[in-house]
């Protein structure tokens, strides 16, 4: 979640301070794009994975600290929950066989960490939302112990001046009248329920718009066709739960803002744009710090003197507005550069299928950021924004808009549109033939036989049920069938359900 802060709590005179610093390093992020300051020499990817700690009886493990000191590697670092771990794999070029190796470290990574898991009397669970659950997980002192965490759940609920609200109603599940969820937490913790991979895409300056543009209009499909978050506290929601859940248990607004037009954190934006600037432009002007710290940096300063700045406070306050698809300015081995940070999909179930995700959203991204006509120019920034509650809401069953199109089922989409174009953008990006047909030909296949995580957990608990098991127990059994299949490595749409 972002660089250490100090424990100390902030004052006013601290929050002038700051949001006039995050001025001047956005003054100097134009001044660096105006001036060609990026170098660009090869597209890179990277990768980040947001884990789970699980009991022997599927119950959250809280040990991710002895997990982490077991591991003894940068690579894995503290989540949100004592009960979450990241891992952060090392980026690498896009072309190639690139993705093949990406494959095999993941697999290392996840098997190594499964390993020292299982030293601390844990299991690694990678899935969206950890169905086992429950209101006591979410009490403040499970909070991993790291004082940003604990200053960033104080921000958040004094900014609200409330308790956050958890209010979703689901898509019924077979046998059952459809469910909703309507809770309150007393902690920012529901958020750390929400576990994501993100994959980064570096890019040139010239090249992030269309790029950002491209990665919301695929939004929506993304989550359709890879859901994997159906429950949450005992009840049957959205497929993509993680998409309500993160707006809500990080919202800094009461319903006065909310009805006042204020913008949520968790934000898909509100128009397409030309550049990377507009977006951290709207990050200064619409949402105030939440951990106003500053550097002792000038950024101007260190830029005209030809230094690389840091532009600190921009990026502690970028890691404070949870767009999902966020602009990243990054500085690596004393260069800066650019990045695009897709945030829409779950984790798991098993490594072939974050593989599978990630090579048909940087296909289909990049196939549809050098359309000459672009699909933005033809769509509207709501159809987009819709759609992506659409797909997280109703998976397979949602109606999407794509223009040319009409409405339409992901399923369908990706098959007749999306598949051709992600090909495409995969041999444009220098993509091996071979990691694009393994990659792409799980995504056919998912389609085809409208299987995702969340399909398969939804069957499998309304199986459990049938045999007469509650709804707890049942959850408990369909995960550690779950956690035995996705070890198998199998993609998701081969899992039997019984």
């Amino acid at each position: 979640m972002g660089k250490d802060v100090s424990p100390d709590f902030f004052n006013p005179r601290d929050r002038g301070r700051y949001r006039r610093k995050v001025q001047r390093c956005l003054d100097t992020l134009a001044r660096m794009l105006s001036d060609g300051s990026f170098s660009f020499p090869r597209k890179h990817i990277g990768l980040e994975v947001e884990l789970n700690l699980v009991d022997p009886g599927m119950r959250p493990s809280m040990s991710n600290t002895a997990v982490l000191d077991a591991l003894d590697d940068p690579s894995f670092t503290t989540e949100l929950s004592q009960h979450n771990v990241e891992l952060n794999v090392p980026p690498r070029p896009l072309d190639g066989d690139s993705a093949l190796a990406l494959e095999e470290d993941l697999n290392d990574y996840l098997g190594r960490a499964a390993d020292k898991a299982e030293e601390a009397g844990a299991v690694l669970a990678v899935v969206g939302i950890l169905p086992t659950l429950s209101h006591e997980h979410f009490d403040q002192k499970w909070l991993t112990n790291n004082a940003r965490y604990s200053l960033l759940n104080d921000q958040i609920l004094a900014a609200r001046g409330e308790q956050p609200l958890l209010s979703i109603e689901g898509t019924a599940i077979s046998g059952h009248e459809q469910e909703r969820l309507h809770s309150y937490a007393e902690s920012i913790l529901p958020e750390a329920a929400c576990t994501s991979v993100q994959l980064h895409l570096q890019v040139s300056p010239e090249e992030f718009a269309p790029h950002w543009n491209a990665a919301q209009c695929l939004a929506g499909v993304q989550v359709a066709i890879g859901a994997n978050s159906p429950f949450l506290l005992g009840k049957a929601l959205w497929h993509e739960t993680r998409i309500p859940l993160f707006l809500q248990s990080t919202d800094t607004r009461p319903e006065e803002l909310k009805n006042q037009g204020v913008r949520p954190r968790v934000w898909f934006g509100e128009r397409w744009i030309t550049s990377i600037f507009d977006l951290f432009e709207e990050n200064v002007r619409y949402f105030p710090g939440l951990l106003p710290e500053t550097d002792p940096e000038e950024p101007m300063e260190a830029l005209e003197a030809g230094r690389v700045p840091n532009l600190a406070e921009l990026r502690l306050h970028n890691g404070t507005v949870w767009r999902w698809n966020r602009p990243v300015y990054d500085v690596v081995d004393g260069k800066p550069h650019l990045r695009v940070e897709n945030r829409v999909l779950p984790a798991g179930p098993t490594v072939l299928d974050m593989m599978a995700n990630a090579a048909f959203f940087y296909g289909a991204q990049r196939a549809l950021a050098e359309q000459e006509r672009p699909l933005w120019s033809q769509m509207s920034f709501q159809a987009a924004e819709e759609n992506l509650y659409a797909g997280a809401r109703g998976g397979f069953d949602a109606q999407l808009y794509w223009p040319g199109a009409g409405w339409i089922p992901p399923d369908e989409l990706v098959l007749r549109v999306l598949l051709p174009l992600a090909h495409e953008g995969l041999r444009d990006s220098d993509v091996s033939s071979t990691a694009a047909d393994r990659y792409l030909g799980v995504i056919e296949n998912r389609c085809i036989r409208r299987r995702t995580g969340s399909t398969w957990q939804r069957d499998a608990v309304a199986r459990a049920e049938a045999r007469g098991l509650d709804r707890d127990s049942a959850l408990a059994s369909m995960l550690a069938r779950y956690l035995e299949l996705a070890k198998a490595g199998d993609p998701v749409h081969e899992w039997p359900v019984a």
